[in-house]
């Protein structure tokens, strides 16, 4: 499969170098000169190459946006209908500035980058665990302990399409649900951010957090 990286950070080169190695043909941008990520490619094994951003988006079938978020409105416009596109970002205030739609909960930060890339498929994935923990808690297909990544998403092609790239690295791909319920459930400071579980324990986390609140009656 093709698959775009637009960022190439942490998070960004740490799949990089898992889709490589997987056998994936990666086309990854920074927000500099394609020239400048020689140091990154020199470390991949695999079929990979540096591209502009909007490059990256043409090349993949799935294209990966692992942007600071508060930069998600420089991303290109084209290059990305129809696809999957994985939404690795995160909303930290003190880093990309303030946006009143997500300090008082209208959306989400992966609604944002929906409504910036129209005719995208886009996925939440990637980013609840720390890139170290991202890197090295990968585990081989029948381990008997797993840890899992949580995918929230509103079309079922491009989640199953991202539940096979969760697995392929060595994660249990666990459905979060949209990404209105799914997605704020992702961010920082809700219930799975940076929570390093299990499988299994995050099917429990997220059961736990679908049911209901009932209050006592007085």
């Amino acid at each position: 499969m093709r698959i775009g990286i637009i960022g190439a950070g942490h998070v960004g080169g740490t799949l990089a170098r898992h889709f490589a190695a997987g056998d994936h043909e990666i086309a990854i941008a920074n927000s500099r000169d394609p020239a400048t990520l020689r140091p990154l490619l020199d470390q991949v094994v695999g079929d990979v190459r540096g591209v502009t951003a909007a490059q990256a988006a043409d090349f993949g079938q799935v294209v990966v946006v692992s942007v600071p978020f508060g930069r998600h409105a420089e991303l290109p416009t084209e290059g990305f209908a129809g696809k999957p596109v994985i939404d690795t970002t995160n909303y930290f205030p003190d880093r990309d500035g303030h946006f009143p739609q997500l300090e008082a909960d209208r959306t989400t930060s992966s609604e944002m980058i929906q409504s910036h890339l129209p005719g995208a498929r886009v996925v939440k994935a990637f980013n609840t665990m720390r890139w170290d923990h991202l890197r090295d808690y990968g585990r081989e297909s029948g381990a008997a302990m797993r840890y899992g990544i949580p995918v929230a998403a509103d079309e079922d092609g491009a989640r199953r399409c991202v539940f096979e790239l969760v697995e392929q690295i060595g994660f249990g791909p666990v459905d979060a649900g949209d990404l209105a319920t799914g997605g704020r459930r992702l961010q920082p400071g809700g219930g799975l951010f940076l929570a390093d579980l299990t499988e299994d324990e995050l099917h429990e986390r997220l059961n736990r957090l679908r049911e209901p609140v009932t209050r006592s009656a007085r």
